[in-house]
């Protein structure tokens, strides 16, 4: 335990300048990858970007130019021409199992936006995958590396006893059935597996993975259009312990809104997309954090930490093994709004 400790420390320690940064690549250039990805390389002390790849050859050639580093439209040209270290995934949904088996096969780890996988049976091989070749897999869950979402627990130690949670994370857009992401058969489904995958993973990080789910789905948003990823969902779940709650994920409700609201006996916590505040029960505001930039370091943040985990300094607490808890989860909402019953996610793991 003390060798660990001091590891760690060095880590921390250890000055800039004398650190060997990791070569990245990036497979995917759409928004997450240009906004948040590609400047959070740029800043980290962990990693260096060396190659970008998209099937879009003009987004290549302005990115490779921009950055300086190689392009590629084929990401396995990518993995054989570059010595990469890492390499961060962020493309549509049903690609993503192919880029890892790639990435898996030339030894480099990967960074992947969610979704961990688009169904449980591929989420299983895909931790099979990642055992065998040895490489580290973690998804990017931006809202862990910020202090406005870790200090959720601190606050809600003090509010007593626990009994309901009310979460939303709700955002619109004009048309659901555009792009792959209105086809269930590229995108493993709608508002649940995509969006509502990173409230899902606040869900279960502040109160672990329920003992029952019950949800009924949309997909009647926009009846003028052709589509069966579902547009908007209502998830009810609960806990042996007694703690109860619901859950309305929507891409087509606005304005955006994000929020859990968790009520005790003794008091509440309201968590907002910048702002967190722990108020009586009557709504009185006793202590507020909030941040006017919610998102100034998360991308870094997560990027240099997998940097540590791959270097074996931090655990991979975002592992392929822990997103099996996201997709059991996942899986019972589908199954639930399918039989219109309640189903026990820990069953399906």
């Amino acid at each position: 335990m003390t060798t660990d400790i001091k590891s760690s420390w060095r880590a921390i320690a250890t000055p800039r300048e004398h650190r060997v940064k990791l070569r990245a690549g990036v497979v995917g250039l759409g928004k997450q990858a240009l906004e948040d990805h590609i400047p959070g390389l740029h800043a980290s002390d962990g990693a260096k970007l060396v190659a970008v790849c998209d099937e879009n050859p003009e987004i290549v050639r302005e990115q490779q130019y921009q950055h300086r580093v190689q392009g590629y439209t084929d990401f396995r040209e990518m993995f054989k021409a570059e010595h990469l270290d890492l390499v961060v995934v962020c493309v549509p949904h049903h690609v993503g199992r192919m880029v890892i088996e790639t990435a898996a096969e030339h030894n480099v780890h990967v960074l992947k936006e969610k979704p961990f996988a688009t169904n449980m049976q591929e989420a299983q091989a895909l931790v099979d995958i990642c055992e065998r070749s040895g490489i580290q897999l973690m998804v990017t869950l931006q809202r862990r590396f910020n202090p406005i979402y870790t200090s959720f627990t601190q606050l809600a130690d003090q509010i007593g006893t626990p009994f309901v949670v009310d979460a939303q994370y709700t955002l619109h857009i004009d048309d659901p059935s555009e792009g792959w992401r209105g086809l269930t058969s590229k995108a493993g489904g709608g508002c649940i597996i995509d969006m509502g995958y990173h409230l899902i993973d606040m869900i279960l990080w502040y109160f672990g993975l329920p003992d029952r789910v019950l949800a009924d789905v949309s997909v009647s948003a926009r009846p003028d259009r052709e589509y069966d990823a579902e547009d908007t969902a209502l998830i009810h779940f609960a806990y042996n312990s007694g703690l109860y709650g619901s859950l309305l994920l929507s891409r087509f409700i606005g304005p955006k809104t994000e929020q859990i609201r968790l009520a005790g006996s003794k008091g509440m916590v309201y968590l907002e997309r910048g702002r967190i505040r722990r108020m009586t029960n009557g709504g009185e505001v006793i202590e507020a954090l909030s941040r006017e930039q919610a998102w100034p370091s998360a991308a870094v943040g997560q990027i240099d930490y997998f940097c540590r985990a791959i270097e074996g300094m931090r655990p991979n607490a975002s592992g392929p093994k822990e997103n099996l808890a996201h997709m059991s989860f996942i899986t019972a909402c589908y199954e639930s709004a399918r039989t219109h019953a309640y189903i026990n996610p820990k069953e399906l793991l």
